[in-house]
């Protein structure tokens, strides 16, 4: 699951640089007009949603497990 979890953390970032690189360097919002930038936007948008969610998670679980860890190493002495 984990490893599920950090291919959407990275899709999401992906996304999220394609979106930028959609509205800045691209020529799409020029040709496509106002589409170029919802299409841009969209990308955007859809990589910050895979992308948070998923690193609060992780963040929480690695918490627990030096949590966990810590618990432990003063159990045992």
């Amino acid at each position: 699951m984990i490893k599920t979890l950090k291919w959407v953390m990275v899709a999401g970032i992906l996304l999220f640089l394609l979106g930028h690189y959609i509205i800045s360097y691209s020529d799409l919002p020029e040709n496509l007009g106002v589409r170029g930038i919802y299409l841009g936007a969209f990308c955007m948008a859809i990589g910050l949603a895979m992308s948070l969610p998923t690193k609060m998670y992780l963040t929480f679980l690695f918490v627990t497990r030096e949590n966990d860890a810590i618990a432990k190493k003063r159990h045992h002495r």
